[in-house]
């Protein structure tokens, strides 16, 4: 499709996962079943939060808020990308394709921050636990909350501002599952060197900025475990860290793989592969991860289940 500019571009073909036809069944139906649990799993936590006022704390407002962000932008990318392996050819619009990259960078970046927000969140409660409530008030919980979502708009608004200044050229196949920025920027004809460190530089302070959080307070985090006397009360200690570090190497890590390195280390195929992870795998773990790993959610459940079988 030849295009002057950006505004006269009216849809683009989404090339998908894979070109291989006896492959597009087994993984619609594999990709279908990973949204029905990421689904029932963060609805369900988030139901279940809601229900129990036992779990009514900072550490578990904001796992809500985690679960509601996993749900969200995994609904902004899968429905879109299980029409492409049953359709023929996977259109999008271009008013489709920003609306679904707006979101997506918009729910990315707060999830990035979110899980600094619950680093912070264990620093307090571990370090500190005779100010915990003082210093994790619901006001600086929904001060932390706002921090979060200000951060997504922020991602979103300049990954939107640096596709609206570009140009696209007569290929209108975008190399990906769903409209993401580098294989964008890879269509246009006029992006420059300037495009891809805008986009370093705002994926760094989304990735970078959280993660330096979140290791500095497991630094803190460390340093009082390993002063904790008993060795129960480091088992404890450590137990109540374990799903929070298990989920933020999943996340942090496979999205490091498809930003942080060159193109040329890394072919855009392979980064669709590792996409993967952070799109549609890590929304599914979650809600699981903190689920079997937590005993005030496993009480919870019992509960809410029992209440539900014996009304």
């Amino acid at each position: 499709m030849a295009a002057d500019n950006a505004s006269s571009v009216t849809e683009f073909i989404l090339a998908g996962l894979t070109d291989e036809p006896e492959l597009q069944m087994p993984l619609f139906f594999l990709f279908l079943g990973f949204y029905v649990v990421t689904v029932v799993g963060n609805l369900g936590l988030i139901t279940l939060i809601g229900l129990n006022s036992h779990l009514h704390i900072p550490m578990y407002f904001f796992l809500l808020n985690l679960s509601f962000i996993d749900f969200s932008y995994s609904t902004t990318l899968t429905p879109k990308m299980l029409m492409g392996f049953v359709s023929k050819r996977n259109i999008i619009s271009y008013a489709g394709c920003v609306t679904q990259f707006f979101f997506f960078c918009f729910f990315v970046f707060s999830e990035s921050y979110i899980l600094s927000a619950m680093a912070y969140d264990r620093y307090v409660a571990i370090c500190k636990p005779l100010l915990y409530t003082v210093t994790m008030s619901p006001q600086v919980c929904l001060l932390l909350m706002l921090g979060v979502y200000g951060m997504g708009v922020f991602g979103a608004v300049t990954h939107m501002g640096n596709i609206m200044f570009i140009t696209f050229c007569a290929d209108n196949l975008v190399n990906h599952y769903m409209c993401d920025i580098i294989p964008l920027l890879e269509l246009s004809c006029n992006s420059s060197y300037i495009n891809l460190l805008v986009v370093f530089i705002v994926v760094t302070i989304g990735i970078g900025v959280p993660i330096v959080t979140i290791f500095i307070s497991y630094g803190f985090i460390l340093s009082s475990i390993l002063h904790i006397s008993s060795t129960e009360g480091r088992s404890k200690a450590f137990s109540t860290c374990s799903s929070h570090i298990i989920v933020v190497s999943l996340f942090f890590g496979s999205g490091a793989f498809m930003y942080l390195k060159p193109p040329s280390i890394l072919p855009l195929d392979q980064g669709k592969v590792s996409s993967i992870f952070y799109t549609a795998v890590v929304p599914m773990f979650n809600p699981l991860i903190y689920s079997l790993r937590n005993k005030d959610v496993k009480i919870a459940l019992k509960k809410t289940l029992g209440r539900k079988l014996f009304s």
